[in-house]
């Protein structure tokens, strides 16, 4: 059995538009690794980044103090941290360190876990940061590709995307909470109208055969949500003319990255991705906001070496 692993994981971008809390979509934009080591000391968190280091505050060191709990396992973990993924724009940040951290544990230990058993304890860390627990990124995170969860009880479901799929995403530079996934949760309406929720559940429909059929073009025209993108919208300066001029240069849909505030632009290879990334930059300038852009792919989930 070894005695120390290493596991990297991607970032992601939850919703998809339509698909709140459901959808999931692992991208190879940013990743973050995570590295457990046993010790007879007490489990503590090494890093150099800007993150919590008591471990019931940081979602790596809840994973492992649960899994720890949850499979009698005594003595110490050094749970080493190494970030990537920016925490706080809505690229699943958090859920990148507790994918990573549930994976390792589950090699560390030989535990030979499966895929819905390691999503279900990788989005318990979710709740050191977005006050909940919820799964849509943790999932894309741990298994890679386009993912569907479904609750009560958990099952996830992997769709492997079509392989011309492109993203651009645009990461305003501005400054988030603390608790920005809560805050963000807090302004979703809590009553919707009838026929909001039948749009938006047609729109995630057709996207899931999009993914389905390989279809780029398909998963772009459905990537449309009229409940929580307008709740969210006036969070993120400039967004209406970022999600306009991505569309003009040639994106086949927009919206929001998770719960926010990075904007990305779906499209397929035969697009000119550097024009839409400009043209999302140009969007956030129109709001006096600068930011960064990423051209990213769909990746793999997190992979693990002794």
């Amino acid at each position: 059995m070894a005695s120390r692993v290493i596991v990297r994981a991607p970032s992601s971008t939850a919703n998809l538009g339509p698909g709140f809390d459901v959808f999931g979509l692992a991208v190879d934009a940013f990743y973050d690794t995570v590295t457990l080591t046993k010790t007879r000391d007490a489990t503590r968190i090494i890093t150099d980044d800007d993150v919590p280091t008591d471990p019931k505050k940081n979602t790596a060191g809840l994973v492992v103090k649960k899994m720890q709990r949850k499979f009698g396992i005594d003595g110490g973990i050094r749970v080493s941290i190494r970030k990537g993924v920016p925490v706080g724009f809505g690229m699943g940040s958090s859920a990148a360190s507790a994918a990573a951290a549930a994976v390792a544990f589950d090699r560390l230990f030989e535990l030979g876990l499966d895929e819905n058993s390691l999503v279900e304890f990788a989005g318990a860390g979710e709740e050191a940061s977005a006050g909940t627990i919820h799964y849509d990124n943790v999932a894309a995170s741990v298994l890679g590709g386009f993912v569907i969860v479904r609750t009560r009880p958990l099952d996830v479901i992997r769709i492997r995307p079509p392989a011309d799929l492109r993203m651009c995403i645009a990461i305003p530079t501005i400054s988030v909470p603390k608790k920005k996934t809560e805050v963000s949760r807090g302004v979703i309406p809590k009553k919707i109208r009838f026929t909001d929720s039948v749009l938006n559940l047609s729109n995630a429909a057709t996207m899931v055969a999009g993914f389905m059929r390989k279809d780029s073009h398909l998963i772009g025209d459905a990537i449309r949500d009229v409940i929580v993108e307008p709740a969210r919208q006036h969070m993120i300066p400039g967004f209406a003319k970022v999600k306009q001029n991505a569309i003009k240069a040639g994106a086949l849909g927009v919206t929001i990255s998770g719960a926010g505030p990075s904007v990305i632009a779906f499209s397929d290879n035969t697009a000119d991705l550097k024009k839409i990334s400009l043209a999302m930059s140009k969007g956030f300038a129109t709001a006096d906001t600068k930011s960064q852009t990423i051209i990213c792919k769909p990746s793999r989930g997190a992979v693990g070496r002794l």
